[in-house]
């Protein structure tokens, strides 16, 4: 075992003023990183800002084997979480991070150090603070650290990289999957928004039986926080429609109060919308479910399965430019844009032959099949590299 800190550099980031920050790069700027830049272990650029480069630093600039370290945020999930840097890169960093530069043994063995469950458990205790958990250097350099000889820590990061390629590729493929079923719903159905499509136009709610088959949840007195259990029929809120329902719902009420609110019950072949934040983010209620109910901030879609194909209509929902359209111009909210139910009922949707949303239909549940055997293979690498982490740091 060796301490951190006797192996290491740490370098603070730099407090930029606002006049030297810009959202456009040139040839005068460079890309300023910040926490947000850091998932996965990786660095990722959906959202940089950049500054002058006469107000930088030269050892702010990230090298190969640098680690780039969150070190101050409200969230503990998030404070001290670390990108492994591959390469050197015309990059800085900002105010709440730094880099930890190894200066001694092999870099990307200690890389992956900062992804183990130790070093996530330990510093997630010690930065703890009342209001925002700040990680100072101490907290970093009096961490311990396994340290075989140089052979065995590039055998371990060889064998960490390996696992870490096939999840990177099982990531990759199942991503390909859902443009496979979008360029296939573009293939059979064409531009939707089209002024010249030929398929029959009509408000959602005349898609369905009943006008009241689209609704939102239960508000106010109807239901409170007080009733949640901790098991019992689910209540289904934005993060589990968000996950398309893979993720585990985590309030549920007894089944006296779900009869109660059956008017706002979700079943299997229902679409589940979320109404705010992430305005019309849809996912379908799994075949395999128990009925459940819908939480205030969820809108439930309950089509004519005569006329319409919950699938189809789902899809469409995610990828007909003409709903999404609609569906900006009726969102509204000066801190966070939502969607009511009455909008959501005047909202315009294309109704082709039904047999031809059924074979489109029967391509999703293919797809799904294939996706649900690589998601396993996901879940079982994702298992190995835990288990391997844990081998190797403790």
């Amino acid at each position: 075992m060796a301490r951190l800190g006797d192996i290491i550099e740490q370098i603070r980031g730099v407090s930029y003023k606002p006049s030297d920050l810009s959202d456009k790069l040139d040839e005068n700027s460079v890309i300023l990183l910040r926490a947000n830049n850091i998932q996965g272990g990786k660095l990722v650029f959906d959202d940089v800002l950049y500054v002058s480069k006469s107000k930088v630093n030269k050892n702010q600039y990230l090298k190969q084997g640098d680690i780039l370290v969150c070190t101050s945020s409200g969230s503990k999930e998030v404070v001290g979480k670390a990108a492994y840097i591959e390469k050197d890169l015309p990059m800085v960093f900002g105010a709440f991070c730094k880099v930890v530069r190894p200066n001694a043994h092999y870099r990307k063995y200690i890389g992956y150090f900062f992804q183990s469950p130790y070093y996530r458990k330990t510093i997630s205790a010690v930065s703890a603070g009342a209001n925002i958990n700040n990680l100072r250097n101490e907290h970093i350099a009096n961490l311990n650290i396994p340290l075989p000889s140089l052979e065995e820590q590039r055998r371990v990061a060889a064998t960490l990289d390996k696992v870490t390629d096939l999840i990177s590729k099982r990531r990759q493929q199942l991503d390909k999957l859902d443009e496979l079923v979008k360029a296939r719903f573009v293939e059979m159905f064409g531009d939707l928004a089209d002024p010249k499509c030929q398929y029959t136009r009509c408000k959602l709610a005349d898609a369905c039986v009943d006008p009241d088959d689209i609704k939102c949840g239960p508000f106010g007195t109807q239901l409170s926080k007080d009733e949640y259990q901790e098991n019992g029929v689910p209540v289904w809120e934005i993060p589990q429609i968000n996950s398309g329902f893979k993720e585990c719902p985590t309030h549920f009420l007894t089944v006296e109060k779900a009869n109660q609110l059956s008017a706002y019950s979700l079943m299997p072949g229902d679409i589940a919308m979320s109404r705010k934040g992430n305005v019309g983010r849809c996912g379908l209620y799994p075949k395999t479910f128990e009925p459940g109910i819908i939480h205030s901030d969820v809108l439930r879609i309950r089509v004519d399965s005569n006329r319409v194909d919950p699938c189809f209509m789902m899809y469409q929902l995610h990828f007909s430019r003409a709903v999404e359209r609609q569906i900006e111009m009726v969102s509204s909210g000066a801190i966070m844009a939502g969607i009511n139910v009455t909008k959501l009922k005047h909202i315009y949707v294309h109704i082709p032959p039904v047999n031809l949303q059924h074979q489109f239909a029967s391509c999703v549940d293919q797809t799904g099949n294939i996706k649900a055997a690589i998601s396993r293979s996901l879940e079982k690498l994702e298992t190995l590299k835990k288990v391997l982490m844990q081998e190797y740091f403790g």
